[in-house]
């Protein structure tokens, strides 16, 4: 690879979270019947008018706004002709000369470098339907025929596969805190085209661009430019040309295959959409747009370092999830240490949910139920060995802390006589240790502080018994 470097291009369409479609009244909503969300104009019946969903372009402007993007102030809608199966009216609704937003950048960081992904453009069209081949047949479902699609396009300044899933990770967070996008990428909510060639560097000549298409994850964007990579190396290698296409993903068998010849431009016939007036962003209107922006990953990473005293890492953990991050800022709402609540959702929760193989939204838990069980901890009703052993009670079938210990019997013995009784009980038992301790070997009270838990099942209050057991050691010292 020193004689060539990857570049690469990436083409995103995020499905926005519209309760209508792009220019219907139709329901966006995943997973309801085939056909049963459709009219006669996503079906594109012939003399039907469409009419421009207003909050999905809103959408776009906002997602172009935290791109860094241009906004422009007058756009307009093109026909994209080209026939396909799933595309009723034979031409696609989109945009070409006239993006809402255009030379942006979103930062990213690989290996301790960062490096600024240059976006193109980012438009809004119509989604097409979904084709489902089963056996020799295949079927059309158009309930995602008309779906708001914001289509982002990416300068070519991705120069490997961690960059590519870099710059995934980065946007869908991007698109998830702005509430445009749910990411999805397993329902098609989030798709991924990316176009890649090899650079020459020894003659300084651009490569012949290939198109990856059917890309279901990050980790499938990854694997497939990595192996597209190595596909067109050995082509070049071996004194061969790379063909301008476009190229399928074979998920099981971990490699591309051709598809079609890559189209141009021109091989759409774009022209502007009679049927659609133009659209006027006015200053008001974008002013209004700004205000609706959220505070984005990287000002949420800032706030919890300085104002909420976690490291980099811990605050990086807690954003890359905005669930999480919902989770942690709820919590710390109603309980001030914001480093233990860290800890706790960093360390047990997440392990629970990957020990589990289920997501934050998949559990019955709440900030309340951490709240409730920290205070515990706080109180002394529970030791954090208790602590650890009912949390996944508590994750998985949110029950209450206070109820599980009640119902368990595990509530700590904070009593100091009965403490004390139980410490001269092991003083007793356990006379090489006292006698090890006595004579400066200060281990040996470690031993007598697990004799003690073992004897009371770990219901002695720690504090209170560390506390007791010196005093009675101090005693025979006398």
């Amino acid at each position: 690879m020193s004689k060539y470097l990857p570049v690469v291009g990436m083409e995103v369409h995020a499905e926005l979270l519209t309760e209508t479609k792009m220019f219907c009244r139709c329901s966006t909503k995943f997973g309801a019947p085939p056909n049963t969300q459709t009219c006669p104009i996503c079906l594109g019946f012939p003399g039907v008018l469409p009419v421009t969903n207003k909050k999905a372009v809103e959408f776009t402007i906002m997602t172009a706004l935290a791109l860094n993007c241009e906004i422009a102030s007058y756009a307009h809608f093109a026909r994209k002709n080209y026939f396909y199966p799933d595309l009723p009216k034979n031409y696609q609704i989109s945009q070409y000369e006239l993006p809402l937003g255009k030379n942006g950048k979103l930062e990213i960081e690989v290996s301790g470098r960062k490096k600024d992904i240059r976006i193109r453009r980012v438009h809004l069209e119509e989604d097409t339907g979904r084709l489902i081949h089963i056996g020799d047949k295949s079927y059309i479902d158009f309930n995602r025929s008309g779906v708001p699609l914001m289509e982002i396009v990416t300068e070519p300044d991705i120069n490997s596969p961690e960059e590519a899933k870099e710059f995934l990770e980065r946007l869908r967070l991007l698109l998830q805190y702005l509430g445009v996008c749910d990411g999805k990428m397993e329902e098609g909510s989030l798709r991924c085209e990316p176009n890649i060639s090899l650079y020459d560097l020894e003659t300084n000549t651009w490569g012949t661009k290939v198109e990856i298409k059917n890309l279901g994850s990050i980790r499938a964007v990854g694997e497939a430019l990595e192996y597209e990579i190595n596909r067109q190396l050995k082509i070049l290698e071996a004194g061969g040309k790379i063909e301008q296409e476009t190229r399928g993903w074979n998920e099981e068998k971990k490699e591309t295959f051709p598809m079609r010849g890559k189209e141009e431009a021109h091989d759409y016939r774009y022209f502007p959409e009679p049927d659609i007036p133009p659209i006027v962003v006015d200053e008001r209107w974008m002013a209004e747009i700004r205000r609706q922006i959220p505070e984005l990953p990287a000002q949420k990473e800032e706030r919890f370092v300085r104002g909420m005293g976690l490291s980099r890492e811990e605050a990086h953990i807690l954003i890359v999830s905005l669930p999480l991050a919902k989770l942690f800022e709820e919590a710390v709402s109603q309980y001030t240490e914001a480093k233990k609540i860290a800890n706790w959702l960093i360390s047990d929760f997440q392990g629970i949910l990957n020990t589990e193989r289920k997501s934050i939204e998949e559990v019955p838990f709440n900030a309340q139920l951490l709240v409730e069980m920290l205070k515990l901890l706080d109180e002394g009703t529970i030791s954090i060995r208790i602590a650890k052993e009912i949390f996944p009670e508590v994750v998985l079938k949110g029950k209450s802390p206070k109820r599980i210990v009640e119902e368990r019997g595990l509530l700590q013995i904070t009593d100091e006589e009965a403490i004390r009784e139980i410490v001269r009980e092991v003083i007793e038992e356990e006379k090489d240790a006292v006698e090890q301790y006595l004579k400066g070997k200060e281990k040996a009270i470690g031993f007598l502080m697990g004799q003690i838990m073992r004897k009371t099942k770990g219901k002695a209050n720690p504090s209170l018994t560390s506390r007791v057991l010196k005093e009675e050691l101090e005693e025979l010292k006398r």
